[in-house]
């Protein structure tokens, strides 16, 4: 596969798979509340995902957190992790 090909694999999965209708600029937004809101609504409305809305939503977050990987910083990352928790108990899943 060609290196320009090998960098946007994970932006042809959101957008050809059966993943979320997510709102632009989601995994940007400053408190991990708003993050886990965002998802949960396009996770309740979009007509893509397969499995169940709690599971899309959180698999979309994961999907998001691992591909970026290092280039994260700190704070981003502990805001995404928050985000996994707000999403928990938006849909009442919590411990």
């Amino acid at each position: 596969m060609p290196e320009h090909e090998t960098r946007k694999w994970s932006h042809h999965v959101t957008e050809s798979s059966d993943s979320l209708d997510l709102e632009k600029g989601v995994f940007k937004k400053g408190s991990a509340k708003e993050i886990a809101s965002s998802l949960k609504q396009s996770a309740e409305h979009s007509k893509r995902r397969k499995a169940r809305p709690f599971q899309s939503a959180m698999s979309m977050l994961n999907f998001y957190i691992n591909r970026a990987g290092d280039q994260l910083s700190k704070s981003r990352r502990a805001t995404l992790e928050k985000a996994k928790k707000e999403l928990r108990k938006d849909f009442g899943r919590e411990p």
